[in-house]
């Protein structure tokens, strides 16, 4: 895994922050289908749901980046 900085303006950012921001996004999409499918009743921790998602979809979209040489 090929993981290289990106330069903006002399700035170097890691490919994880990334990642995180994408992994952000898909996290909170999925947030939404699950409130809407199953109400806010039925998800007891919510504070660690929304941790959970954020990080697993990070390690998702981290993985697909490493398998397509992104």
């Amino acid at each position: 895994m090929a993981l290289r900085e990106y330069a903006l303006g002399g700035v170097y950012f890691s490919p994880l922050l990334l990642y995180l921001m994408a992994g952000i996004v898909v996290a909170l999409l999925l947030r939404f289908v699950l409130y809407r499918l199953l109400g806010s009743s039925r998800l007891w921790y919510e504070a660690w749901l929304d941790t959970s998602l954020v990080v697993l979809c990070t390690a998702a979209i981290a993985w697909l980046g490493a398998r397509s040489g992104v």
